[in-house]
């Protein structure tokens, strides 16, 4: 289950050397692990993942101690994960308890029977050390170098909140709002008329007076934590993005949260086990998880946030490894991400970076008339980067596999619903034409079906035009004619012969006839104009359409 946090990151000190570190996070709700090898130079690659819910925090409100039946499975979860990390040759193993211990009148009890029973040395976190490690992880996996920015990490037993501007913060809070926490106190198994009311206003009472945000409104909100990847996942399912692998930078809208806070809260607890996209251990509290996201929007005048798959954890391994994340501008996280599949990949680069530059020299020219959206063009752009890493595993198929691998991966700043896009754009940039009845293709919403057709007809002609692998084809010009849509390439070296790039467009044209709704014809430099059939015979003249 390996995989590669493609972070951006900066190692303050590359003599120490940490082959593999195993993280736990101990939470009020959940105890996760993460195992990941870090390299002098800042590389993560996660080989391992462990997760419990002993609901450790279950019970504190009431009795103000951990229960003997919590603190029973929490210690079995945690001599769970201490084992996998000492079979898992873990070098080092960095244990941090959150809320519900740190709260807990037997809190220090319980850290020292873990001791005993597992060897782990639990470090017990402060919450604004919560907020930092939060901050660090988003740091690493979002462009925060320009503006402000809320960082937001909901736990069972506390809500965080790093404020930073410019990349540097400016405040760590923690307030008790937890989602267990405030469940049992408001809401229960079954939320009476009014309680899902009564909890917001304690929100609300809470924030205002421990947190004067008025120089945090309209900041970026960044979400990290169960909460948030819930969330994600439900308001996914419920835009019928079904191919998303991925939660991770899923932008969610305000009313979206206000929408599910009012469908769920009218749900018998039965009926939220079914609602897609959220997770059957989350469901009996996820409704006072919303509340605080929804409250804490309210308080930013934010519309919207964007969810973070990293978390605590993430924090804890770029801490043990002494690597200090530093901030982009914006984009950057994006691109690092894009360029670092393809080396991973080892793509052939010169050939990916100049279908790139045809790509979009095509997509300027044309991308208005066809109907493209602005932001279809970065889109195209890391398509053309990454269309042939495929060839990683297989040649005939390769356009498939980079479905794959796009799809897959780890890719920051591109949210779920464009990098399902970005791999669809990749599978057509070659071979059958998009069809509905291929699933892939046929599951994605109408907007997003002609999203792929317009940008795969602009990439198969780039690829075509860069057939010999050698940038041949410095540029192209573009002319509309109530006719037909004519390309003229333009060699690279003067006196160049464009004969296997013309070929190579030609046998491409169909999809953009399609989307284009006119004929297309390819020009070479002297007007002659050249159909797919006459280029089509290598062992015959190129001879010019009169």
């Amino acid at each position: 289950m390996s995989r590669t946090l493609p972070l951006r990151r900066r190692p303050a000190n590359t003599d120490s050397y940490i082959t593999r570190i195993a993280a736990i996070d101990i939470g009020s709700n959940s105890i996760r692990q993460l195992i990941a090898d870090v390299s002098p130079g800042g590389s993560i690659k996660v080989v391992d993942e462990m997760k419990d819910a002993p609901r450790l925090g279950a019970g504190l409100a009431e009795s103000g101690a951990l229960s003997e039946e919590a603190m029973g499975r929490a210690i079995e979860a945690l001599g769970r994960m201490a084992l996998l990390a000492k079979q898992a040759r873990a070098t080092r193993i960095e244990a941090v308890a959150t809320s519900a211990v740190r709260d807990a009148a037997n809190g220090r009890t319980f850290l020292a029977r873990v001791k005993r029973a597992t060897g782990l040395d639990v470090r017990l976190l402060s919450g604004e050390q919560e907020a930092r490690l939060s901050f660090l992880s988003a740091m690493a996996h979002f462009d925060l170098a320009v503006g402000r920015a809320v960082v937001m990490d909901i736990g069972g037993g506390s809500l965080e909140l790093a404020l930073s501007a410019g990349g540097v913060v400016d405040r760590l809070l923690s307030f008790p709002l937890g989602t267990v926490r405030l469940t049992e106190r408001f809401l229960g198994m079954t939320p009476r008329r009014g309680d899902v009311a009564a909890l917001r206003k304690e929100v609300r009472r809470e924030l205002r007076a421990h947190w004067r945000a008025r120089e945090w409104r309209r900041a970026q909100v960044i979400g990290a934590g169960g909460t948030f990847t819930n969330l994600a996942g439900m308001v996914l399912a419920r835009q019928g993005q079904l191919t998303a692998r991925t939660v991770h930078a899923t932008r969610v809208e305000r009313l979206d949260v206000e929408h599910l806070i009012d469908t769920l809260g009218a749900m018998s607890p039965g009926e939220r086990l079914k609602v897609p996209g959220l997770n059957k251990e989350r469901a009996d509290i996820i409704l006072a998880g919303l509340c605080v996201v929804a409250e804490v929007l309210k308080r930013l005048d934010s519309r919207a946030l964007v969810v973070s798959r990293y978390g605590i954890r993430e924090g804890i391994v770029l801490e043990a490894a002494r690597v200090a994340p530093i901030a982009a501008d914006p984009g950057d996280a994006r691109e690092r991400s894009v360029r670092e599949l393809g080396e991973r990949c080892r793509y052939d680069e010169p050939h990916a970076r100049h279908v790139r530059e045809l790509a979009l020299q095509l997509f300027d020219a044309l991308g208005e008339r066809l109907g493209c959206q602005p932001a279809d063009r970065q889109l195209l752009g890391d398509a053309a980067l990454l269309h042939d890493i495929g060839y990683h595993i297989s040649y005939d198929t390769h356009h498939k596999h980079s479905y794959h691998l796009i799809l897959h991966a780890d890719l920051l700043g591109i949210s779920p619903s464009d990098q399902v896009v970005l791999a669809n754009v990749a599978r057509y940039h070659r071979g059958a034409l998009p069809k509905r009845s291929q699933r892939n293709y046929g599951s994605l919403d109408k907007e997003s079906r002609r999203r792929v057709k317009r940008l795969a007809a602009l990439l198969r002609i780039a690829d075509g035009l860069d057939r010999g692998h050698v940038g041949a084809v410095q540029r192209v010009k573009v002319r509309w004619s109530a006719r037909s849509l004519r390309i003229t390439p333009q060699p690279a070296a003067p006196g160049g012969t464009l004969r296997l790039e013309l070929w190579g467009a030609s046998r491409r044209q169909s999809l953009l006839e399609k989307v284009a709704g006119a004929p297309v014809e390819f020009v070479d430099a002297d007007g002659a104009v050249y159909g797919e059939s006459e280029l089509d015979v290598p062992d015959v003249q190129i001879r010019a359409i009169r």
